[in-house]
């Protein structure tokens, strides 16, 4: 069991999927995805540590911590191994899971994650790092301050993963992206060319395409775990 009990809903039932939100986001991200996936799986959106209403806790602020946060939900809810979606940071923390847990995922689909902070377009990574170093000067002294500094600098310094890491997860994999993304193509591309039983989905729109586009979004997603 995790040091905090982390906040979700859920609906409908079958093969467990996770739903993982981004960064700064909590589990209403997924509103135009909830209802369309219930209908063939048991659905779960998760509230990551400090988002949401789940706490933040003690633990560390960092991808890898929650990823361990989502082993001990499963732990409690005695999932075995789900279907796995992660957006953004949800989509890095999924991918942590994966490379320590792989016999914990049946399918994984990663929606605008990235290796490396270097994977997202300079123009969107510039005011992140300012507005990192600008709230680590208030942390000390305020807690919005604190907390705005931990979420962006998961940003700043997360993640950290590399192809050849990727090469070892043997899961069918579904790689999304906009194609006006904040993550680089080429990055995506990398992302979906080293895993070895993975498949690239380029939609129209940019980094929030489940929201802007659940039909075409949900459809991507369903097709590939139907399969």
């Amino acid at each position: 069991m995790g040091d905090i009990q982390l906040n979700y809903v859920e609906r409908g039932a079958g093969d467990a999927l996770i739903l993982l939100h981004g960064n700064g986001e909590n589990l209403g991200y997924f509103a135009g995805q909830m209802d369309d996936f219930a209908k063939s799986w048991r659905v779960i959106a998760l509230d990551t540590r400090g988002h949401g209403a789940s706490p933040r806790g003690s633990a560390p602020f960092t991808i890898r911590q929650f990823a361990e946060d989502l082993r001990a939900f499963m732990d409690e809810q005695n999932i075995d191994s789900a279907h796995i979606l992660g957006f953004s940071d949800g989509g890095n923390i999924a991918l942590s899971f994966a490379l320590k847990y792989p016999r914990r995922v049946k399918k994984l689909i990663l929606n605008g994650a990235n290796l490396d902070p270097l994977g997202v377009k300079l123009h969107v990574q510039i005011p992140i790092v300012l507005g990192y170093h600008l709230t680590r000067l208030f942390a000390g002294k305020r807690p919005e301050a604190r907390r705005k500094m931990e979420l962006l600098g998961l940003m700043v310094n997360e993640p950290h993963f590399a192809p050849q890491d990727l090469r070892k997860l043997e899961l069918p994999a579904l790689v999304i992206a906009g194609d006006r993304d904040m993550i680089r193509d080429r990055h995506t591309r990398l992302i979906a060319e080293s895993l070895p039983n993975a498949r690239l989905k380029i939609l129209k729109g940019n980094h929030f395409i489940a929201n802007q586009r659940p039909e075409e979004f949900n459809r991507t997603v369903a097709e590939f775990l139907a399969e």
